[in-house]
């Protein structure tokens, strides 16, 4: 029984898993919104939150935590001075996952998570389909 077990597996090994999170956390926090598998995307949120809860804090203790997991001083950064900024009324719900259909080499299901307020994808997608009606 699986019973109070949190996270996935993802079919890796614990520091291929640990490493490929951090990286998934770093691009998302450089790039506000990544595409990835859904189950990716759900674990990735979980770490993303958390950092950027400790990115509120802004003390030095947390800008060690977050190096210890993401190791990149630029990424830091960012998410010290201009992302956790922006959510401070905010008691989480940071990043948003959009489920946008299937890989077409694998099927796999595919998401988009992005950080809510950073380009909203729906809007992308709804301004893409009016052009090409007006077309």
């Amino acid at each position: 029984m699986r019973h109070a077990v949190r996270g996935r597996k993802l079919n890796k090994t614990a520091s291929h898993r640990k490493a490929m999170l951090a990286n998934l956390c770093s691009s998302l926090f450089e790039h506000k919104k990544i595409t990835t598998t859904l189950a990716k995307a759900k674990e990735t949120r979980r770490f993303a939150e958390k950092l950027i809860t400790f990115g509120k804090k802004g003390d030095l203790n947390s800008l060690r935590q977050v190096l210890k997991f993401i190791r990149s001083k630029e990424v830091a950064r960012v998410l010290f001075k201009e992302i956790a900024p922006s959510y401070n009324d905010r008691n989480g719900g940071y990043t948003r996952v959009v489920k946008i259909g299937t890989r077409k080499g694998d099927a796999a299901e595919m998401a988009v998570i992005q950080l809510v307020g950073y380009e909203d994808f729906k809007k992308e997608t709804s301004e893409k389909s009016e052009e090409k009606s007006e077309d």
